[in-house]
């Protein structure tokens, strides 16, 4: 494989542990081990369809709201959709859910709109549940570095 790939970080952080999160899938991504990949991250309400179209893969992260995505990233899917629905088929994708509750609804909005989308996910989706601890960190990162050396690799 030759060139860089592209990894999307699409993340609602509306706290500062929401943002640790997605610091550490950030950071993952940024393993000095994996050379040929381009992070970027960017929130969903600032989020473009060219952006997207940009990414090789993508990371979704959010918060469960009323057993919900955020209402950010749900916009963000509305204004992408149509745009990117026929360019973005089979599009390597995971996510991360914040979830003080148990993120299923949250998990199964994201799933119907990827599958809408035809994007693959490449990994189930990682719900952080209960109450905030430490070790979601780990997690996330562990998150972010799979997702960057999978495209560093060409597994996907």
């Amino acid at each position: 494989m030759s060139g860089k790939r592209n990894l999307l970080v699409v993340a609602h952080t509306p706290s500062p542990n929401t943002q640790a999160l997605c610091d550490a899938v950030l950071h993952g991504a940024a393993h000095p081990d994996i050379e040929n990949v381009e992070v970027r991250h960017a929130r969903p309400l600032q989020t473009q369809p060219d952006d997207v179209l940009w990414a090789h893969a993508i990371v979704l992260g959010t918060t469960e709201n009323f057993g919900y995505m955020s209402g950010a990233l749900k916009d963000f899917f509305d204004r992408i959709y149509y745009p990117c629905l026929e360019h973005t088929e089979g599009l390597p994708y995971a996510a991360y859910i914040r979830a003080g509750k148990d993120g299923t609804g949250t998990r199964t909005a994201i799933e119907k709109i990827a599958t809408g989308l035809r994007w693959r996910a490449v990994q189930e989706a990682l719900v952080l549940r209960g109450d905030y601890d430490e070790r979601f960190i780990g997690a996330c990162e562990e998150l972010g570095m799979a997702m960057a050396a999978g495209l560093d690799t060409g597994i996907f």
